[in-house]
C-alpha cells in the first residue's frame, strides 16, 4: 500500500509539472503570436469555441476581453508559462459565459494586444496569464501605470508559489513603487456581485485539467512549482486613493484552464470551470466595469 501511494504521489507530482509545463513552448506553435490581434485569428487547443453576433451598429458597445502579449524573462523559475497560456479557449469561452451569464453585451473575437499598442486605452478591462517570469519593457512601465491610474484594470492568473509572485511583484513595484497589495477578505464585494462565491478562499483554487479530473480521488488541487507545495490561495489587489481595485492577482490557481478546458472532462467542468473559474471571472469583470 506504502508503494502504491508513493507511486501515485509520484505520477501526480510529474503530472502537475508537465500541465504547468504545458503552455511554456506555445508562442512557438502559433504562427502568428507576434502579430495577431483577435483570439478568432487561432484555432482552438480544445474542445472548440461557442460564436455569437451582436446588434448591428452596436459592435463597438461591447465588452472585450483582452489579452496582453510580454516578454518571457530570460531568466527566472523554469515552471512559469508564458504570454500565450490557455489562449485563445480561453477568452472565448469566458467572453461567451459573461455574455451568457449577464445582461452585459460581449465581443465574440477579443482581443490580443501590447502595452505599446495605441489601442489599449479602449479597452478598460486586461488579462496577463502566467507572470511568474513577466518582464516589462522600461515603455512599458509608465504606459501600464497611466492606464491604471486612469481607470483601468489588469487581472493577473494562473502562477504558483513564491517564486512566480516575487518576480510578478517585483515588476508591478516597477509600474507602482508607492502601493502595495493587499490581500481581498472574502467578504469583499467581488466575491459576491454576481455570483455568491462562500469561503474559505482555498475552495476557490483551480487546478489544471489533468490534476482537477484526478481530485476526485485525490483530493489534490494544488501544484508543485520550485519545490514548493502552492496550497493556499491568495487574491490579492492594488487599489487607488479612492479604493478602486485597479489590479487583482489569483495566485496559486488556475482559473484559465477553468475557463480553456470546460469541454474536456465532466467532473472538472461541474466542479471547477462551473463552480469556480467562470462565477470568479464574471465577478471579476462585472466589479471592473461597475466601479
Amino acid at each position: 500500500m506504502k508503494k502504491f501511494k508513493l507511486s501515485l504521489w509520484l505520477l501526480l507530482f510529474v503530472a502537475g509539472l508537465v500541465m504547468a509545463q504545458r503552455g511554456r513552448w506555445r508562442e512557438a506553435y502559433i504562427s502568428n503570436w507576434e502579430t495577431v490581434r483577435t483570439a478568432r485569428e487561432t484555432p482552438s487547443h480544445s474542445t472548440g469555441t461557442p460564436n455569437w453576433t451582436n446588434e448591428a451598429g452596436f459592435e463597438k458597445d461591447v465588452f472585450t476581453f483582452t489579452r496582453i502579449r510580454y516578454i518571457r524573462a530570460p531568466y527566472g523559475s523554469w515552471s512559469a508559462g508564458d504570454a500565450s497560456t490557455d489562449y485563445p479557449d480561453s477568452d472565448l469561452n469566458l467572453s461567451f459565459r459573461l455574455q451568457q451569464m449577464t445582461s452585459i453585451k460581449v465581443d465574440p473575437d477579443a482581443r490580443v494586444l501590447d502595452l505599446t499598442d495605441p489601442d489599449l486605452f479602449n479597452y478598460p478591462w486586461i488579462y496577463m496569464v502566467e507572470p511568474g517570469r513577466l518582464q516589462f519593457q522600461d515603455e512599458e512601465v509608465p504606459i501600464l501605470r497611466k492606464y491604471l491610474l486612469n481607470g483601468g484594470f489588469l487581472m493577473a492568473d494562473d502562477f504558483w508559489g513564491e517564486v512566480h509572485w516575487e518576480n510578478f511583484y517585483r515588476e508591478i513595484k516597477r509600474v507602482f513603487p508607492d502601493r502595495e497589495f493587499t490581500e481581498l477578505p472574502m467578504e469583499h464585494p467581488v466575491f459576491h456581485c454576481v455570483f455568491d462565491l462562500k469561503g474559505p478562499k482555498n475552495k476557490l483554487q483551480v487546478p489544471n485539467v489533468r490534476l482537477g479530473a484526478e481530485s476526485r480521488y485525490t483530493g489534490v488541487t494544488w501544484e508543485y512549482h520550485d519545490g514548493e507545495e502552492c496550497k493556499e490561495v491568495h487574491v490579492r489587489a492594488i487599489l487607488d486613493d479612492k479604493g478602486r481595485i485597479m489590479v487583482i492577482a489569483t495566485h496559486n490557481t488556475d482559473n484559465g484552464d477553468g475557463w480553456e478546458r470546460e469541454g474536456e472532462d465532466d467532473y472538472f467542468f461541474h466542479n471547477f470551470s462551473e463552480k469556480i473559474s467562470f462565477p470568479l471571472g464574471i465577478n471579476i469583470i462585472f466589479y471592473a466595469m461597475t466601479h
